[in-house]
């Protein structure tokens, strides 16, 4: 029997295996790229945080965790264009060797706002990382340093990513049912 969430699910794109093989190969090439760089890995909330949690576990180095939280889609499943920091940064970048952790790279709004406020507030380095990248809807000129898996233009849901705030539960990654989210 299927629980209440699967049914709004189309189909699994990613499953919750293939998740966690390419999390640890992530992880490794992270460790290997920033060893002894003391890296402040900074999440951007809130589809992240299942994601980064096991980032940061397959990255055995000494770093710092931060979050911040951005918005450009209200509530909705296309970007407004216009990215507002909801929730900042407690300290500062200046001189830090970052490490974007995103749940998916789609329009690039977000991540190309992000990257210019953090080297404006004077970041040493920024390395992107992203579970998914949707590279079919990229309206701005930003590319992630690592990507988990490269996705077709589908409107998904799970480990950690949502839509209105639900589905973030799913321990894989699934297209939401159209009907889920159109009406």
């Amino acid at each position: 029997m299927r629980n209440e969430i699967e049914k709004d699910i189309l189909k699994v794109l990613v499953t919750e295996e293939e998740i966690q093989k390419r999390v640890t190969e992530l992880g490794e090439a992270l460790c290997e790229k920033l060893e002894g760089k003391d890296p402040l890995f900074l999440g951007v909330l809130r589809g992240c945080f299942v994601f980064m949690a096991d980032l940061v576990r397959a990255c055995p180095l000494k770093c710092d965790v931060e979050f911040m939280a951005l918005s450009s889609y209200r509530g909705g499943t296309e970007s407004s264009g216009k990215v507002e920091i909801t929730q900042d940064l407690h300290g500062s970048v200046e001189g830090r060797n970052l490490v974007i952790v995103e749940d998916i790279l789609d329009s690039g709004t977000t991540l190309a706002f992000l990257k210019e406020t953090l080297f404006a507030r004077g970041a040493a380095s920024i390395t992107i990382v992203t579970l998914l990248d949707k590279p079919s809807r990229r309206t701005k000129a930003v590319s992630a340093d690592l990507a988990g898996f490269t996705i077709p233009d589908a409107f998904v849901v799970g480990y950690g990513l949502d839509y209105d705030q639900k589905y973030r539960n799913i321990p894989y990654i699934g297209v939401l049912r159209p009907e889920a989210y159109s009406g």
